[in-house]
Formats: C-alpha cells, sequence, structure tokens
C-alpha cells in the first residue's frame, strides 16, 4: 500500500501534479480533498487515514460533520486511538474498534456479508450524529456509505452524498474522460465514486444510506440501514 498526503491545498500541490504524471498503478485508490471544519491544517488532520489490522492496512476518508462524537456512546473508540483532532479520525477509530472484534486474530478477511453487516451499523450510528459520507478499505473490499453532503448550488443539506459510476473498459491507456483513470491493459470492470459526477455519463445517487462494497472493480453487495 502507498499514502500519499500533505496538509496543502490541491491546486497548488506539487504532489498532486506528481500523482497525475507519474502515479502508481492500483486496483484500489481513495483520493480526499479536505474541507477543514475541525482541526488546525496538519498532516495529523489529513485523510485519508490508514492503521494496520489483522495484517492488512485498512484506509478511510469521511465527508462530512459529525458534532459530539466525542461524547456519544454509540461511536466510542477503544484499542485505536487518533493521532489528530478530527472527527473523521475519531470515526475511523471507533469503526476499527468494530472490525477489531470481526477480525479477531485471524488474517484472512471475515465474510462479506458479516463486514458489511458492521459498516452498516457503524454507519447508522455516525448519522445520528452528522452528515456521515465515507470511504472503507480493508485491503479487500472497499466499502463505500452514502448520506447527506452540502451542495453548492442550493446551499442545502441532504442527499446523495455520494456518486457511483461502473463501467467496462477496453482501451488500455486512454484516460476514462474527464475523470483521468486509464486502463493500464485489456478489458476490465471499473467503478468510481465521488461527492459529484465526475463526467458527462450516467453516475447513479447512492441512496441516503446505503452501503455499497466494491471489489475489483465491481459493486458485489450492497446493504442499507
Amino acid at each position: 500500500m502507498a499514502l500519499y498526503r500533505e496538509p496543502a491545498a490541491a491546486g497548488d500541490s506539487a504532489l498532486v501534479r506528481f500523482l497525475e504524471a507519474q502515479g502508481p498503478d492500483t486496483t484500489l485508490a481513495i483520493s480526499h480533498v479536505r474541507r477543514a471544519t475541525r482541526g488546525e491544517i496538519t498532516l495529523a488532520n489529513t485523510q485519508p487515514f490508514a492503521r494496520l489490522l489483522a495484517g492488512r492496512m485498512h484506509v478511510f476518508a469521511h465527508n462530512g460533520d459529525l458534532p459530539g462524537i466525542e461524547r456519544s456512546r454509540a461511536v466510542e473508540v477503544d484499542r485505536f486511538r487518533p493521532v489528530g483532532a478530527t472527527d473523521s479520525e475519531y470515526a475511523f477509530c471507533a469503526l476499527l474498534g468494530r472490525m477489531d472484534a470481526l477480525w479477531g486474530l485471524s488474517q484472512a478477511p471475515p465474510a462479506l456479508n458479516r463486514r458489511i453487516e458492521v459498516v452498516a451499523q457503524f454507519a447508522a450510528d455516525l448519522r445520528e450524529l452528522g452528515p456521515a459520507n465515507f470511504l472503507y478499505s480493508d485491503g479487500e473490499t472497499l466499502f463505500a456509505h452514502g448520506h447527506r453532503r452540502l451542495h453548492a448550488d442550493t446551499g442545502i443539506v441532504g442527499p446523495p452524498g455520494l456518486f457511483i459510476h461502473s463501467c467496462e473498459c477496453e482501451d488500455p491507456g486512454e484516460p476514462k474522460h474527464a475523470t483521468g483513470v486509464s486502463v493500464a491493459a485489456g478489458f476490465q470492470k471499473m467503478s468510481m465514486i465521488a461527492s459529484v459526477p465526475l463526467s458527462e455519463e450516467s453516475w447513479r445517487p447512492l441512496s441516503e444510506g446505503e452501503v455499497a462494497a466494491v471489489r475489483a472493480g465491481e459493486v458485489v453487495r450492497s446493504a442499507f440501514s
């Protein structure tokens, strides 16, 4: 796993330009541009966050605001503790606590239906606090939860919080329209998830409270909470 982060504006970032030109090939990528609502603009508060659990790197990025999360009895941290001062990292640590109990000492992933149940219940608990759109990966599967967000065109906080676009790509090296994503070689399935549609193609809004599980570029399961 490679983790690239910096506490700087994406529009002026040399790191972003480097990744656009020479970023590594990958089958799963999570990117986050922060609009700071809590915590100073520091590396410790920069998403995505990553932690080791059961021999795998788990990664988390959140879009929203969760006031009072530290006082919530439904969302508590245990063995994993935040390094920075954001509500997003606190939420990640709380999720890892639940996953820790599920994974146990085994390095083999638990059954997908058990993992998505834990993620869906966690998402429901987060929604009681505020907007809770997030991406979470356990190294094998990406879980995306759609909730609500502030829409720039209306100024209203509401659904959809995330959009998804799935497609089949056959042209190696050709960027996928305005997204900038290109396929390394041959036929591949691909799913892209973003706060707003990134191209003129058909993007499906995730339903409020929907959790989509993506593996190898394909949505393999969905759950609602």
